[in-house]
């Protein structure tokens, strides 16, 4: 089993790194830009075969062909912030498109990350099995996902297998590196340090309480676990979401994180800046009924476990590695 893992160093991709590793596969390439972040970090304790810059990957592909049973593709510019639309058509769809094309060519599994970005406020719900023509995304990130899948539905040939995952809230070890696009949770500790309370946003909108605004957010450990389930069952196709089926508050996160380090909670609401305020979200929650009916019986983790578990295991761990 011969494996492309893109964005192999970065969050997600490095975490499903370990999990192909704890699953005995080696014979892995990872594609990645680590430049002078500090990505490499994630990829310190695992094993891979091969490490290449995304740059100049696709001139590499001939080379691969019938050698790559999976291509993983995590690798994308994440930014909901990004402002040059033209570099997030050429990162995050044209890119994509190659390895898809390379995929069918070459008769392997095809598994791609998508994002809940796609779905914009939410004015049409967050159901999977619905007509993704009616999403507007409310980003240039969400819609640079957005394309990849409108084009996908359009293709006549397929590779062996193609999933895209429509990734949620997702949070957990190996984002450390991620700036103001990491989790609330990874910033909420970072503030309980340093300055002993959480801030959150104030609400504008008055069906929400501060600090009440909703989020399906997902353990990046529960995103390995589909990924793997996908991977055992090459017969699933199709676009699923990945949350948890389940809405929590800022609040909550905030209080799980407190709870994790033995604290009593401390929350100040802060205003939120004026050019958030347009495209803020304030309630996501994955319909997961697709992903069960084919097949996936786990459970995912709660708000307050998972908060615990990447909390006390590792950042009170000095930013532990998974």
């Amino acid at each position: 089993m011969s494996i492309i893992l893109t964005g192999g160093a970065g969050f997600i991709g490095s975490c499903v790194l370990h999990m192909l590793n704890s699953k005995g596969i080696e014979d892995i390439i990872v594609v990645d830009n680590i430049g002078s972040t500090d990505k490499w970090r994630n990829l310190s304790n695992k094993v891979y075969t091969e490490y290449y810059n995304k740059e100049g990957f696709l001139e590499k592909l001939p080379d691969l062909r019938g050698k790559v049973s999976h291509i993983i593709h995590m690798g994308a510019c994440s930014s909901t912030t990004e402002k040059n639309f033209d570099y997030l058509y050429e990162n995050n769809y044209l890119y994509t498109r190659r390895l898809w094309e390379f995929a069918a060519e070459n008769n392997c599994s095809f598994i791609y990350a998508s994002s809940a970005a796609t779905y914009g406020a939410g004015q049409n719900g967050f159901d999977d099995q619905q007509c993704i023509s009616k999403l507007r995304p409310l980003n240039g990130y969400g819609y640079s996902k957005h394309l990849f899948d409108l084009w996908l539905e359009k293709q006549k040939c397929s590779p062996k297998q193609c999933v895209g995952l429509k990734f949620f809230n997702v949070y957990g070890p190996n984002e450390y590196h991620k700036g103001t696009m990491a989790s609330v949770i990874f910033h909420a500790f970072n503030q309980i340090n340093s300055i002993g309370k959480v801030e959150l946003f104030k609400s504008y909108n008055v069906n929400y309480k501060d600090g009440w605004q909703l989020r399906d957010f997902i353990y990046v450990k529960d995103i390995c676990k589909v990924i793997s389930f996908m991977m055992d069952n090459p017969e699933i196709n199709g676009l699923y979401n990945l949350g948890t089926g389940k809405a929590e508050s800022f609040f909550t996160l905030a209080s799980s994180v407190f709870e994790a380090l033995g604290l009593e909670t401390n929350i100040e609401y802060i205003d939120m800046p004026e050019y958030l305020r347009p495209k803020y979200q304030y309630f996501t929650e994955a319909s997961m009924e697709k992903l069960r009916l084919a097949g996936y019986k786990e459970e995912f983790y709660s708000l307050r476990d998972g908060a615990k578990d990447y909390v006390r295991n590792y950042l009170d761990k000095n930013m532990e590695i998974y």
